[in-house]
């Protein structure tokens, strides 16, 4: 079986084709660029050569392959609404291609999404009248699956961690403290994060792959609450820096952008997943991963 992975080159993608090669499928990633294709090659993978604003290369290469994984997305937080806007065309595209073909196809969505300060269960429908661009992909997902397209979501973690990891929420929380010399946490800290190492992540989507049907969501959420006083005290500790509490209308002047994310209240469940799927995370936690200095050498 062969399978079309889009951003398969990235830091959740390049785990998924490790993971689906190593149990036997052939790959056929997405490149954007000459350095994209050169880490597919020396993954074992099959070169595609496009970008995600390329419907017709995207199209293309879902045909060619058995089933798709749609993993890419263009992590631009400056121009964000237009970012998912181009998911989900994409999406679209995609699934368009698959039509009548019973070809299964894995999108990606976030938990934070689901219902924030409740604990989202993989049975939930997001608000789509919410006012998140990225509520947009899983309202396209279910508008190919009235098709009867045989798509399903994974709804990852704010926090897919691991070696590697350059760019996700954490990397962002430990610059911030390194530039303003403090590891802060808003109010009592105790709003809570999700999180999922890369490598379970990647074995969710083979595993969603194989038993996908239309409409489905699982969860990638190895832990369900992890407060984020406790992930802002393991960077201190690490950086040997205070670990302070900044009040919420101070919160913006620290974390410029990323207040929303360093707020947000967002426990998840991945029960309903595992059991659906046989999936049991085995990898380390996001703390462990913090404790362990992997994100500080």
């Amino acid at each position: 079986m062969k399978v079309f992975v889009t951003g398969a080159t990235g830091f959740v993608g390049s785990a998924v084709v490790k993971e689906l090669i190593s149990a036997g499928y052939e790959v056929l990633g997405l490149a954007r660029n000459e350095v994209a294709e050169k880490a597919l090659v020396l993954a074992g993978a099959e070169v595609h050569k496009g970008d995600l604003e390329d419907l017709q290369r995207l199209q293309e290469g879902a045909k060619l392959a058995d089933g798709v994984i749609h993993t890419g997305f263009i992590h631009d937080f400056s121009r964000f609404e237009a970012v998912c806007e181009i998911d989900r065309l994409a999406i679209e595209a995609i699934g368009s291609s698959l039509a009548g073909t019973n070809k299964p196809f894995i999108v990606t969505s976030g938990t934070l999404l689901v219902n924030p300060g409740i604990l989202a269960t993989e049975d939930m429908i997001p608000d789509y009248n919410g006012r998140n661009p990225r509520l947009a992909s899983e309202k396209a997902v279910d508008t190919l699956a009235a098709k009867d397209i045989r798509v399903s979501v994974v709804r990852l973690s704010p926090s897919v961690h691991g070696e590697g990891d350059h760019h996700g929420f954490l990397p962002m929380l430990i610059d911030i403290a390194r530039k303003t010399g403090l590891s802060a946490y808003i109010g009592d800290g105790e709003n809570r994060w999700t999180g999922i190492h890369r490598l379970d992540a990647a074995k969710l989507y083979r595993l969603a792959l194989e038993q996908a049907t239309p409409g489905t969501r699982f969860h990638g959420v190895a832990e369900e609450s992890i407060p984020l006083k406790a992930i802002a005290e393991a960077i201190g500790e690490q950086l040997g820096l205070p670990v302070v509490s900044i009040p919420k209308n101070e919160a913006a002047a620290h974390f410029g952008w990323f207040e929303h994310f360093a707020a947000v209240d967002g426990p998840a469940s991945g029960r309903l997943t595992s059991e659906l799927l046989n999936w049991e995370p085995q990898c380390s936690g996001l703390l462990e991963d913090l404790e362990r200095g992997i994100y500080f050498k």
